[in-house]
């Protein structure tokens, strides 16, 4: 029935003629969608022949507030922040201060990887290029939000067992683009927050971009965060990523970053200047990495291919916030989406609908396509967390239960947690997030429900084993796929 559905949609909206979508129906179609997607605001920016033809804000920054979202409006670009660093290791290497093959080791010592082969061969390209052999998301439970250093982030490396051999596999690596923004101080006493301020965020005009968490709490024009909690908006704490700087942590609006699209378009530059020399963009769009059979990776960029053209291009996904940097220098076109809710698709399915504008194709909406499909999975997801809410009340657990799962564990790759007995469950406390809790229910005599203060996380089933003194943590899939056992010590 729903292949059914999602055919009769493809049919139809394909037998529409082709429109000038950008002119005639933006306003209209965001202003609609935003609704369907209970999605509080967005921000979009569209350059076209090396001028911005659309800036503009949708809907509000502030629930409460109602503060309307402008082409000023701040918001986390989160993992589009790649491209920045991307570029700059490429630019450093234009200036003769490193080579994208030389080892990482070179330049940080203290880089290891848990096997020593694997440590002596990598190189800066490899980290750019998600290929080191970690799974996507691997160990970011412990790097996401995290209050570990970057250095010390870094240096826990060598505990996590990668998935993969060295360049056999993409996998996403958050991981990878610290260490290679951690190569800059190295090589020019200068750390990656400064670089790309003095090298882009200055030379650009970008003046409402910044890169650490402290300056987008202060700035006015910064949006709040934005979650569905069981099909109900829901406010959350944006995430503090500087210590991941470099794999995510700039904050930007459409105002700035069509600066940004425009000077990647153009080459390099910018209001007659060269800002970047024409072979570093170039470099960062070489493919390096096959994601699939339609997607390759660059440095620090997704490359494929829409209608014979080239489209360069990264998401972005941090608490609260969603966005989406897309070039397509053929056409001498770009944008830029950026959203101030998680639970939706929207920013994806009208990124897609400007692609197919921008490259001359009929008008296609993705919108309904991708919601039906959302609005299941989030339904299925739900009765699942309400299923495991139903086994913890009936369990017939005791105080006792919950007093023997007092104490610290550890767990190799994270670190330790604290578990603290309450009557009728225990409290998890994590020694590198503070901000987190987590509440565990017995569901059986070796299974839990873990449900924790940050939705983000997520609620789900662990294990634990009495007679190891082990008990099992995860959360969602989007944050890490992994499961993380910890020992009582």
């Amino acid at each position: 029935m729903i292949q059914r559905i999602l055919s009769f949609l493809l049919l139809a909206n394909l037998s529409f003629a082709q429109s000038n979508f950008i002119n005639d129906s933006l306003d209209v179609y965001i202003n609609r969608e935003i609704k369907r997607w209970n999605l509080p605001g967005l921000a979009i920016a569209i350059v076209k022949d090396g001028k911005v033809i659309v800036s503009k804000g949708y809907g509000v920054s502030d629930v409460t507030k109602k503060t309307p979202v402008t082409e000023n409006t701040v918001f986390q670009i989160a993992s589009c922040s790649k491209a920045f660093t991307g570029t700059s290791l490429a630019l450093l290497e234009s200036y003769g201060k490193l080579n994208l093959d030389d080892k990482v080791t070179k330049y940080l010592p203290y880089f290891k990887m848990s096997e020593e082969w694997r440590t002596n061969q990598i190189t800066i390209r490899d980290v750019l290029s998600h290929r080191i052999g970690f799974a996507t998301f691997q160990s970011d439970f412990l790097n996401w939000n995290t209050v570990k250093p970057r250095k010390e982030l870094i240096a826990n490396m060598v505990n996590i067992t990668p998935k993969y051999g060295l360049r056999e596999k993409y996998g996403y690596c958050n991981l990878g683009f610290l260490t290679a923004g951690e190569i800059i101080p190295a090589v020019c006493d200068t750390s990656w927050d400064d670089y790309l301020k003095y090298h882009y965020f200055i030379p650009l005009g970008m003046n409402n971009t910044h890169t650490r968490f402290d300056d987008f709490k202060k700035d006015a024009n910064a949006s709040k965060a934005y979650t569905l909690v069981n099909g109900v908006l829901t406010e959350i704490t944006p995430a503090n990523v500087d210590n991941l700087g470099p794999a995510g942590s700039v904050v930007s609006c459409v105002n700035d970053m069509s600066k940004w699209v425009m000077m990647q378009i153009a080459n390099g530059k910018y209001n007659g200047k060269q800002i970047v020399p024409a072979s570093v963009i170039q470099n960062t769009r070489f493919p390096n990495t096959i994601v699939s059979k339609e997607q390759t990776y660059g440095l620090g960029w997704f490359m494929e291919e829409e209608n014979g053209k080239k489209v360069v291009e990264h998401d972005g996904g941090a608490n609260g916030f969603l966005s989406k940097t897309v070039l397509i220098p053929e056409e001498k076109a770009g944008f830029v989406i950026l959203t101030n809710s998680d639970g939706q698709y929207l920013f994806e399915a009208l990124g897609k609908i400007l692609m197919r504008e921008i490259t001359g194709q009929k008008y296609y909406d993705y919108s309904p396509f991708y919601y039906t499909g959302f609005e299941m999975s989030s339904k299925g997801e739900w009765a699942k967390i309400e299923d495991l809410r139903k086994r913890a009340s009936s369990y017939k657990s005791k105080p006792e239960d919950y007093k023997k799962l007092e104490g610290t564990y550890s767990n190799k790759v994270y670190g330790k947690i604290t578990v603290t007995a309450k009557d009728k469950f225990a409290e998890v406390s994590f020694e590198f997030h503070p901000q987190y809790k987590a509440k565990l229910q017995f569901i059986s005599s070796s299974k839990l429900m873990v449900e924790y203060n940050d939705p983000v996380l997520g609620v789900k089933e662990v294990g634990y084993k009495a007679e190891e003194k082990s008990l099992e943590l995860r959360v969602n899939d989007f944050v890490d796929m992994d499961p993380y056992w910890f020992t009582k010590l």
